[in-house]
């Protein structure tokens, strides 16, 4: 057995003080206990990439109460330090999206004076649509106003012809409100049904996302880089447990099932789609690596 390293020795003597176990901090930190064993002795080896031994190193700090700044600070020279180099490209490049390009800025500056001009028509539009409507109404004034001279004159004549006309008049108002009424419910109930998913509560590494308003509710995972992915059902039953590579992918259907557990090992290396739309992190995966995930689903009535 190798021998413990200081910092092994330090992370070991707070585990006991915590009262844990190896099993005990495997299933809090979901890190296996091999991995664990290897942290204690300072056998990196056994730890797949340097990216995952400061991970690992930093989760461990954390669930026994220790400042992995100050561990990272204190034992710097047992802890591989070429960080940045172990960071995958999936992460580089959502660093690099950050950065607004100069055509982007450009852009940014027309926007601006497109919005006058889409001002300025829309106001011209509006001015157009008054002037209309004032000299149409001013022409149906007229042409009612000369109507009603020959009417007057004929009223004994036509009388039984302007009561036929005024109740069938009243027959086309009445459909036509009726009409109106029944075009008008399918509007509301598309708006009720439409699907949301929103976060309900964010702290440490764990969020939690509801879905509201959908008809299914299916998870496609895809991964850019090395990310050890679980996923459980409501029941605590697992659909999904293991190391996922670059380029990996997987769907799962979770059919009515109220909620979704999802532990992801590398954030930043994976998506997360709900029902074909792609997750938001509420979290930055680039400041928390390892995630835990929630979601809450309500199917629509």
């Amino acid at each position: 057995m190798l021998r413990l390293t200081e910092l092994g020795a330090r992370l070991k003597e707070a585990r006991e003080a915590k009262g844990y176990s190896l099993e005990d901090l495997q299933r809090v930190t979901k890190i296996q206990k091999r991995y664990l064993i290897g942290i204690e002795e300072g056998n990196y080896d056994l730890i797949p990439g340097k990216f995952y031994v400061r991970a690992f190193i930093k989760q461990y700090a954390e669930s026994v109460g220790l400042s992995p700044e100050i561990i990272f600070e204190e034992y710097k020279n047992d802890i591989p330090a070429s960080f940045n180099d172990d960071i995958p490209e999936q992460l580089s490049r959502v660093r690099t999206r950050k950065t607004v390009p100069q055509s982007s800025s450009k852009a940014f500056d027309i926007i601006p004076k497109l919005l006058v001009a889409i001002f300025v028509i829309g106001a011209l539009f509006v001015i157009w649509l008054v002037v209309s409507n004032y000299l149409g109404n001013d022409k149906n004034n007229g042409e009612t106003n000369e109507d009603r001279s020959p009417v007057q004159v004929d009223q004994n004549k036509d009388a039984d012809k302007n009561k036929k006309a005024n109740e069938n008049s009243n027959e086309q108002n009445e459909t036509a409100k009726g009409d109106t009424n029944q075009t008008e419910m399918p509007e509301e109930k598309s708006e009720t049904q439409k699907p949301e998913l929103s976060v309900v509560e964010s702290s440490g590494i764990q969020t939690t996302y509801e879905l509201k308003n959908a008809e299914e509710f299916k998870l496609d995972l895809a991964t850019s880089g090395d990310s050890w992915i679980e996923v459980y059902n409501s029941k605590g039953e697992q659909l999904s447990y293991g190391m996922m590579t670059d380029g990996g992918s997987k769907s799962i259907d979770l059919k009515d099932d109220p909620e979704a557990s999802l532990i992801i090992g590398n954030a930043s290396n994976t998506e997360i789609k709900v029902n074909g739309t792609v997750l938001q992190y509420e979290i930055s995966p680039t400041e928390v690596v390892r995630q835990n995930i929630t979601i809450q689903f309500s199917k629509s009535e």
